[in-house]
């Protein structure tokens, strides 16, 4: 930005360029703005590209209505946003991941403001729960993805084993065969390291009883389910050097690859690593992640990214017009399929789930109802989780108990800090 303008000059200078401080021109129109992040890995593939369809879509069924739109990369969009925000140019949409800490400084309209009741009601309800705050919506779900477990079918039919586990004994079991019955390769990937360490640990601690939070929220990291699962991951899978000698420092992306070139027989992973397997041409499978005691119900781990609607210009109208029509089955199911992401639409998931293009998403998408989340609606998240990232791996190469403790003391601490108590 350069140097501060005066208040009257800003103004003038906005409304000559016919999008004034509140987005609104002589002619009555109004310039919503949107800011949304970039799921391509490539011009060519660039989100710009839908965005900027949808738009031009939207206001030729809206002559009254622009949209500016801006496309950045997830490195750089929150910054961006925050720098927006800050300067006094508060964009209208955005979509990114988090939306608590905007929750927190009154910064957003609650989803049934900027939503008809029919968008509202076909959104899944899992996620209408999982972005809620203080027991309202602000955080309107926009893509979603699910975890399942991956195996190599080639590497487990070396090993003679028949089945993927279902078990954590049956995890050990397997990884221990393979590590005897087929050198150079890692029997389990646990990346633990800071790209996405977060994610590793709430299946783990799923899958033994427990979770990051309790169902209130509350953070239970340091529970005995917790401890005992991340000394079981110690004990049984590091020590005898079945996964990664030090998880702490191995990211999912070194996972994915490494399974990609058929130097990983099992890892937990999500729809990309599908295609990804596909392209190396990797014979494999997927199963429900194994579980301390397989008799107790299946959990999975459900990721978000989310919608956002800003105050500050005052255009709940104009946003309300334009979510209801980016949320319409044909625009969701685009994007979901361009991007081999999964549905957060009751509409769109029933289109993917029955039209028989996509059997190799049908575990995620039968997952998705009933996926458990990060704890979205705490403000502190996005500190709580890249402490988690940093820290967790010391819990498989240390005593787990002080680093659960010192992370638990650190969540609470930073989570009444941020909401003022």
């Amino acid at each position: 930005m350069k140097s501060r303008l005066s208040a009257a000059l800003v103004t003038s200078t906005l409304l000559l360029s016919g999008c004034g401080v509140l987005g609104l021109d002589g002619n009555g129109t109004v310039t919503l703005q949107l800011v949304a992040a970039d799921y391509g890995d490539s011009p060519a593939t660039s989100s710009q590209h839908y965005w900027d369809d949808l738009a031009r879509r939207f206001e030729a069924a809206n002559p009254k209505i622009k949209v500016d739109v801006r496309v950045y990369s997830w490195n750089d969009i929150d910054a961006r946003v925050a720098a927006m925000v800050k300067a006094g140019h508060s964009p209208d949409i955005v979509q990114t991941g988090g939306f608590a800490d905007k929750v927190a400084a009154n910064q957003l309209y609650p989803a049934r403001d900027v939503l008809s009741m029919d968008t509202e009601a076909n959104f899944l309800d899992v996620f209408n729960r999982a972005g809620e705050v203080l027991g309202t919506q602000y955080g309107i779900p926009f893509v979603s993805s699910s975890r399942t477990f991956f195996y190599n079918k080639t590497i487990f039919a070396k090993a003679g084993i028949a089945q993927p586990p279902a078990s954590w004994a049956d995890l050990k079991a397997d990884a221990a065969l393979i590590k005897a019955k087929v050198p150079g390769v890692t029997p389990y990937a646990l990346p633990l390291g800071p790209e996405e360490a977060q994610a590793e640990s709430m299946m783990w601690t799923m899958s033994g009883g427990g979770g990051l939070t309790d169902d209130a929220g509350v953070y239970t990291l340091d529970s005995k389910e917790n401890q005992e699962t991340f000394a079981w991951l110690k004990q049984n899978l590091v020590d005898p050097h079945l996964t990664y000698p030090d998880p702490g420092s191995v990211n999912r992306q070194t996972a994915f690859d490494d399974f990609a070139a058929g130097k990983v027989a099992m890892l937990n992973g999500h729809p990309a690593l599908v295609q990804k397997a596909a392209q190396a041409k990797v014979d494999y499978g997927t199963a429900p992640i194994p579980r301390k005691d397989p008799a107790t119900k299946d959990r999975t781990l459900g990721v978000a990214d989310w919608m956002m609607a800003y105050t500050a210009n005052g255009h709940r109208q104009q946003i309300r017009d334009f979510l209801n029509f980016a949320y319409t089955k044909d625009n969701t199911l685009a994007f979901d399929e361009q991007y081999n992401l999964l549905p957060v639409t009751q509409d769109t998931l029933d289109d993917m789930t029955n039209s028989g293009r996509h059997p190799d998403l049908k575990p995620f998408l039968d997952a998705l109802p009933a996926a458990s989340f990060y704890p979205l609606g705490d403000p502190a998240w996005d500190t709580v989780s890249g402490r988690l990232k940093t820290d967790i791996g010391k819990a498989v190469s240390d005593d787990p108990g002080p680093v659960l403790t010192g992370l638990q003391q650190f969540a609470e601490t930073t989570s009444k800090k941020a909401r003022g108590q």
